[in-house]
């Protein structure tokens, strides 16, 4: 996977990673946009501000049980990663990212509106990643190094 350099230190490493995960196998699907994901969590909702988690965003799978994400930015940072790996090998291995068998993969498809929206998330986290929420958990050094590999991120995307 050509993520593996980001995916599984600050990003898709947290419990909002393996609910992302989980959400994309539920859809059973082979492509997705990024509007449908958008619209399925709730981060519609933000108005591409990612800086705090209001109102709540999550999912409901197809037996009817609600799964939160914590963090809005963590979600975002795990997405472009996802879109990444997309980009450079047409999709990625669900299965691969759990750690298990099999051979499901999904392509996230995105517009070149969706995708700035994802440029901007990270660059302004990048710059300031003591605004977001997620900060109130995680140690300022460690938020310090996550924004540094969003920003490498941002540029690779």
């Amino acid at each position: 996977m050509y993520i593996e350099k980001y995916w599984g230190n600050y990003i898709g490493a947290t419990d909002d990673s393996l609910t992302l995960v989980e959400y994309l196998e539920d859809k059973q699907k082979t492509e997705i946009s990024l509007s449908e994901i958008f619209a399925d969590t709730g981060l519609d909702k933000l108005n591409g501000d990612f800086r705090k988690t209001e109102p709540e965003i999550g999912y409901v799978n197809p037996e009817g049980w609600e799964y939160p994400f914590c963090y809005a930015i963590d979600l975002i940072t795990d997405l472009a990663a996802l879109m990444l790996e997309c980009k450079v090998n047409g999709g990625v291995s669900l299965a691969q990212l759990l750690g298990n068998e099999g051979d499901s993969v999904v392509c996230i498809l995105s517009t070149p509106e969706e995708k700035a929206v994802i440029h901007k998330a990270l660059a302004d986290f990048a710059e300031n990643p003591l605004a977001y929420d997620l900060s109130e958990m995680v140690p300022e050094e460690d938020m310090r190094e996550m924004a540094r590999e969003c920003e490498k991120l941002c540029g690779e995307l």
